[in-house]
């Protein structure tokens, strides 16, 4: 397709001819209605005229008769640019005036009527048109008449000169009129273009390409500025889509091998019902924090993508520390640690109960995990977890503080990140995924996982924007 083509099929340019056509019918029909009111004032002019001349003319005729008017219709008729004078009687003969060569049949009605007419001091056989007037017939008594008239040549001069005017005004804007549509479409289209372009380089794989913005402030640029943001986000999510693989690739391939490894021992060197059956167990386990694993990957996606919006309802995010806490409770004891609950007050939230749960089940799950870490506990400080519920403004906070290790705040960036395990969690079990999923719960609620010193250990916050009051019993 040529250039003037491509111009031609932009929604821009046909824009602009719409716009255009719209306009320009717009001021021809402006102009053409200026021009027939030019017309019609012009006669208004030519009909007061006449009718103040026969008026007076009229008063001469009674004040001293046929002779009186013929002396002055005579006197007016010489003068030069007068109007059109014609005295006859009631045969058609001419007593005074400055009108011949009438159609058969204009003095026989009185009235006003346009019509042909030749000087008196044209000849018969003269080269020049008849010309137009507009002449009033009037009987005086005694059978005369009397016809006073005005050329209509300066009227229609005026009209075609108007019309002319118009014709050519409308011209020019249609000629200037697809020139800025023109001028307009190939900015438009310079634009449209680095934008196609820099999208063929995105989808030829370079996703740190972005669409121009002229700076301009316009539709475009603000478009331009949404897609820039989303072509962020999609990167981020494709870096993140690339380290997850890489992560998954790394960190299940050793609970792989091993599973791997440890059929193969069995299959070589059990020779016991039991030691089979410890060999099934070993695999079974292995299986599950595979499986917890995925189930893990699965959750976060699943908050990531924003399917769970379709299962938001309100609840109350007290309940929830309240349910974590009798759950987790047993399993603190057994390590020596106190878990504490302080969610007295309702704490209203909008949002996906079971991905909620599961956020603060994670965060709780970690404190008892790294508490115990501590092979010593800090001087004057009891090894214990504080699950809290409370509402602070527009906002709803569930803190799991606990007393363990901490993390450097260096390094809180990194440890939202999936499959990262800091050093001093290496020796432990798990994914790398509950802070993860956490913050992916966060945000898909429009809320954020905030990580901060508990002096000394570690203080989670999930915060997330405070829904309606909770109804009792729901």
């Amino acid at each position: 397709m040529t250039a003037l083509g491509k111009l031609f099929r932009t929604t821009t340019f046909k824009l602009t001819l719409v716009y255009l056509t719209v306009f320009a019918l717009f001021a021809a029909f402006l102009l053409g209605y200026f021009a027939l009111n030019t017309r019609r004032l012009v006669t208004e002019q030519i009909t007061d005229t006449v009718n103040a001349e026969i008026t007076g003319l009229s008063e001469q005729y009674r004040l001293g008769g046929i002779r009186r008017l013929v002396i002055v219709v005579d006197g007016r008729a010489r003068r030069p640019g007068s109007s059109l004078y014609l005295v006859t009687t009631h045969a058609g003969e001419a007593l005074a005036g400055n009108v011949t060569a009438l159609p058969p049949g204009t003095l026989d009605k009185a009235g006003w009527l346009e019509t042909d007419y030749r000087r008196l001091d044209e000849t018969e056989g003269s080269d020049r048109p008849e010309h137009q007037a507009l002449v009033r017939v009037f009987l005086l008594p005694g059978g005369f008449r009397l016809l006073v008239g005005r050329d209509l040549e300066e009227r229609e001069r005026l009209y075609h000169i108007v019309l002319s005017a118009g014709r050519w005004s409308v011209g020019i804007v249609i000629v200037l009129g697809l020139a800025g549509g023109l001028f307009v479409t190939r900015r438009v289209l310079r634009r449209v273009d680095a934008m196609t372009e820099t999208s063929r380089t995105i989808m030829g794989g370079d996703l740190g390409g972005r669409l121009p913005i002229a700076g301009t402030g316009d539709e475009i640029d603000r478009l331009a500025e949404n897609l820039n943001v989303m072509l962020e986000r999609i990167e981020a999510l494709m870096n993140g889509l690339k380290e997850v693989s890489d992560n998954i690739a790394h960190d299940l391939k050793t609970p792989l091998t091993r599973l791997r490894n440890r059929a193969e021992q069995a299959l070589r060197t059990a020779r016991t019902e039991a030691e089979y059956r410890a060999a099934l167990e070993g695999t079974i386990d292995e299986s599950d924090g595979l499986i917890s694993t995925f189930n893990a990957l699965l959750m976060i996606a699943r908050a990531e993508s924003g399917q769970a919006r379709d299962d938001m309802k309100e609840f109350d995010a007290a309940e929830i520390a309240n349910d974590i806490g009798e759950l987790y409770e047993p399993l603190a004891e057994e390590k020596g640690i106190a878990l504490k609950v302080d969610a007295a007050n309702a704490a209203p939230v909008t949002g996906n109960r079971e991905l909620v749960s599961q956020a603060l089940a994670n965060l709780v799950d970690n404190a008892i995990k790294y508490t115990s870490l501590r092979s010593e506990p800090a001087e004057g400080v009891a090894p214990e977890i504080l699950v809290r519920a409370q509402s602070e403004a527009d906002r709803v906070l569930l803190t799991v503080a606990d007393r363990g290790p901490g993390i450097p705040e260096a390094d809180r960036g990194r440890a939202v990140e999936r499959f990262v395990r800091l050093e001093q969690s290496r020796s432990q079990p798990g994914s790398g995924l509950g802070l993860s999923l956490a913050a992916a719960v966060a945000r898909l609620h429009g809320g954020e996982l905030i990580l901060a010193d508990n002096a000394p250990g570690l203080k989670c916050m999930i915060a997330l924007p405070r829904g309606g009051p909770v109804q009792s019993g729901g």
